[in-house]
């Protein structure tokens, strides 16, 4: 199974996203290019006493995955899935190159020396963003560079193939999120997806992922730090989160950026890093600069927190849609709309042959 293929097969796909906690998984049917919904499910695992990733237990994340497609009456075994941002490198580089033997050796050498692992252990894959005019008339190319472990890859494999299904592609979660939520929209945009376990910032450039960071804390830190604070339990926590009118029982003036700001600093941190990071580089003497925010993953949907980042950064942050290009039943739109921060990679792992 080649890593970053793609298949011309015109017929439904299975995207799943096997997360630390928890797998998504959704079918979409290709109908003349649009996206069409046939089935979803989702399953979590106890967050609260989870201690290891369902990657590490092949046998029980296969099983799981067996039940789902079962209980969603699944038509496809062909699937495509994602590898976490925190375990892939990936870096733009820009090579001299005149033909495709030069780029291929040029694109080598600088993966040699970028990568901190030997390439034999890694899989290697590129995409080529542009070219431009060099000195001399040399064509210079920038290029995205992706390398996955071994290790990780055959363990996907391995679990998909005990569930039974064909693994027809692997790629990254950026790209998947980057169908899902971006599309053809070319604007400088940032994604944070914040996950049960790690917060994923992503900064995307006319549809490439420019930049990459990733941190330990996501949705049950926050979950944990509400709980202790008010000596309440874990569930009762993770419940009181979503709801604006418990939230605000602990405002008084009815602001909840306080409370935002002290739930979210670790994530708040790495977003002004990550920003600052950006928007201090420059390209043909201009200053880069991120033109919007978008929200995804479960701790996406705390309230007014799209509004609280739009105040903080000055840039307005939306919570993504990655429902906006599938069809679907209208009278799903409201359970969609609660479960779609959660179903971003699974959505865009699954429209990948659906362009």
């Amino acid at each position: 199974m080649p890593l970053f293929s793609k298949s011309s097969a015109k017929q439904s796909y299975l995207g799943i996203d096997l997360g630390y906690s928890g797998v998504k998984l959704v079918e979409l049917l290709n109908e003349k290019g649009r996206a069409r919904l046939v089935t979803y499910a989702f399953a979590d695992t106890d967050s609260a006493t989870s201690t290891a990733p369902l990657i590490e237990d092949p046998e029980r994340a296969a099983s799981l995955i067996k039940k789902m497609i079962a209980k969603a009456k699944c038509t496809t075994k062909r699937t495509v899935s994602a590898l976490p941002i925190a375990s892939v490198f990936s870096s733009i580089i820009s090579v001299p190159a005149s033909n495709e033997k030069e780029l291929k050796e040029a694109i080598q050498w600088q993966a040699k020396k970028l990568i901190p692992v030997p390439l034999e252990d890694i899989i290697l894959d590129s995409k080529t963003i542009d070219t431009s005019d060099g000195t001399g008339g040399k064509k210079i190319t920038r290029v995205l560079i992706t390398g996955a472990p071994k290790p990780l890859v055959d363990k996907y494999i391995e679990i998909f193939k005990k569930a039974g299904l064909d693994l027809i592609s692997l790629e990254t979660e950026a790209f998947a999120q980057i169908r899902s939520l971006i599309g053809k929209d070319r604007s400088n945009i940032m994604v944070i997806d914040i996950g049960s376990q790690r917060t994923n910032i992503s900064v995307i450039e006319k549809g490439v992922p420019f930049l990459n960071r990733s941190i330990a804390t996501g949705g049950i830190a926050i979950t944990q730090t509400i709980a202790k604070t008010l000596g309440i339990t874990f569930e009762q926590a993770n419940t009181m989160k979503r709801d604006i009118r418990t939230m605000q029982g602990f405002a008084p003036t009815g602001d909840l950026s306080p409370i935002l700001s002290t739930l979210l600093k670790p994530i708040l941190d790495e977003v002004r890093y990550s920003f600052n990071l950006y928007q201090g580089q420059s390209e043909a003497g201009q200053t880069k600069r991120i033109d919007k925010i978008i929200l995804t993953g479960g701790s996406a949907l705390l309230p007014r927190l799209p509004e609280f980042l739009t105040q903080l950064m000055n840039v307005n942050a939306y919570l993504g849609d990655p429902w906006a290009r599938v069809v679907y039943p209208q009278d799903l739109r409201p359970i969609l709309e609660d479960i779609g921060a959660r179903f971003t990679v699974a959505l865009g792992c699954a429209m990948r042959d659906i362009e």
